[in-house]
């Protein structure tokens, strides 16, 4: 887990999903540039948001009311993201929101899953084999530290761009000692393998999905 994490909240209108000029004020939290949305179940004319404040303009009783209950949210959210942190878990956006939304539970992470499997396939595989994943899962958590800035990842986090984001920084990376990036074939192995461990984790229902289904 990494040790500083960036955080912030921001309440948000989009007019475009307007109806009848009302939208839905939203708020967004944002946790090291990785994004959740939460609805706050509450409508306002589009031209009643303030949108430099974040608030509802005028003083009537309905604006007062919802700025306070913006407020209320605001402290809930923070509160959510200091219990966290303080407890020592990794924080993402979505499981600050989970959180909030009393959805929070012990969801098993994707490097649980790749130890679990390393640990079980220790002394049933061959070396090789035994050598080849961990190399994946190696290059895995690089791809987590690098490219989404964090050590780990909640397996409901997993979706079909996790796996071509994984795909592309595979394909740029330039392996210490090597003169060039890796091969087609190579990159292939790789993700074989890491979809290999996560439907392990789907096969033990770690997982209700399995979240790599549309890789062809």
């Amino acid at each position: 887990m990494s040790t500083s994490n960036t955080f912030s909240l921001l309440f948000i209108l989009d007019p475009k999903k307007a109806k009848n000029d009302e939208a839905i004020i939203y708020v967004r939290i944002t946790v090291n540039k990785r994004r959740a949305v939460i609805s706050t179940k509450r409508k306002i004319p589009v031209d009643h948001w303030d949108n430099v404040r974040k608030k509802v303009r005028g003083n009537s009783a309905a604006a007062k009311s919802i700025n306070e209950y913006l407020d209320l949210v605001t402290s809930q959210i923070y509160q959510c993201y200091q219990k966290l942190a303080f407890n020592g878990n990794f924080v993402t956006a979505q499981r600050v929101k989970a959180k909030y939304l009393g959805q929070d539970k012990d969801s098993k992470t994707l490097i649980e899953i790749i130890d679990y499997h390393a640990k079980k396939i220790g002394n049933s595989l061959a070396p090789g084999t035994v050598r080849n994943f961990s190399i994946s899962s190696e290059y895995v958590k690089k791809f987590l530290v690098q490219e989404r800035k964090t050590s780990n990842v909640f397996l409901s986090e997993l979706d079909y761009k996790f796996l071509c984001d994984f795909e592309k920084f595979l394909v740029e990376y330039y392996p210490k000692g090597h003169p060039r990036a890796m091969s087609h074939n190579t990159v292939m192995k790789h993700i074989q393998r890491l979809r290999k461990i996560v439907t392990l984790a789907y096969n033990m229902e770690w997982t209700d999905r399995d979240p790599f289904r549309r890789w062809k």
